[in-house]
């Protein structure tokens, strides 16, 4: 291997460090031909855990990994955030035994079609962008933390030496998570979360609730927290909420929450640990 092919690698696998990824789009981006990625790869520098994507030999697959290569070096405005990002952040109450953990991606943009093929414990899924429709977000290292907060969003750290990852704060992963809910199981699961959110922060909760798109999710977020007579939610700023008007139908034969006007299953009791 040449000296410049030489200096060319050193850098690559620094930066790659023990769970980073690289696309192969992103290598061409950045002056490695193909030749050249086929010689790193032969000669065992690379290993390509699916078709499109490398990383270093010996290094770690994980979802932490992946994510941050979509971020970063992909530069797409995707976050984890919803049901995983809750769990991640120490809010799950149970898990959905059989099923394997789908890290929960919301944002504008697409998964590459290399991000579902890897052979990962979870899986990605891909939300969309509701319930919130903010200015697209990339997520380089020059966007300050406070843009990311402005947006109900956060770097979080998954383990020593390793890079953040940008996720929803509580607050918002809540609203996502409540904007999914389809049926009584989905309630029951929102409801059992929801128990656990006794540290919201009221300031975040009003700003996220004024700009959250779906009058379902902000209903919903509501009367599970007055369910549970959380503190923070007598401190939260309601002014500019839009609510809708009318009642909605969550669940059939559902009781109706008086104040917020939706429908929940009359069983929420029975179903907390």
């Amino acid at each position: 291997m040449s000296d410049q092919n030489k200096s060319k690698l050193k850098p690559l696998l620094a930066g790659l460090g023990d769970t980073g990824l690289v696309s192969s789009r992103w290598l061409k981006a950045h002056g490695y031909s193909n030749s050249l990625i086929a010689r790193y790869a032969a000669s065992g520098w690379l290993v390509s855990p699916a078709r499109g994507v490398y990383m270093r030999q010996g290094g770690r697959l994980q979802w932490e990994g992946v994510v941050r290569a979509l971020q970063v070096r992909e530069a797409l405005s995707l976050h984890v955030g919803g049901r995983f990002a809750l769990a991640w952040q120490g809010h799950e109450h149970y898990l959905r035994l059989g099923e394997a953990a789908a890290v929960t991606l919301y944002g504008s943009d697409r998964l590459p079609g290399w991000a579902t093929k890897m052979p990962l414990a979870e899986r990605l899924q891909a939300c969309g962008k509701r319930p919130f429709d903010p200015p697209v977000l990339h997520f380089t290292p020059e966007v300050p933390d406070k843009a990311l907060l402005e947006q109900g969003l956060d770097r979080r750290e998954s383990g020593p030496g390793m890079d953040a990852v940008v996720c929803s704060t509580p607050e918002r992963a809540m609203l996502e998570l409540c904007d999914g809910v389809l049926d009584a199981p989905a309630v029951y699961e929102a409801d059992a979360l929801m128990q656990g959110m006794a540290t919201l922060r009221p300031e975040r909760v009003g700003m996220l609730l004024r700009r959250c798109g779906s009058v379902k999710a902000k209903r919903l977020f509501l009367a599970l927290a007055h369910r549970h007579g959380h503190a923070w939610l007598s401190h939260t700023p309601l002014e500019g909420v839009d609510l809708g008007r009318g009642k909605r139908s969550l669940v059939p034969g559902g009781r109706l929450h008086p104040t917020y006007q939706i429908t929940l299953p009359g069983d929420l009791d029975e179903h907390l640990g």
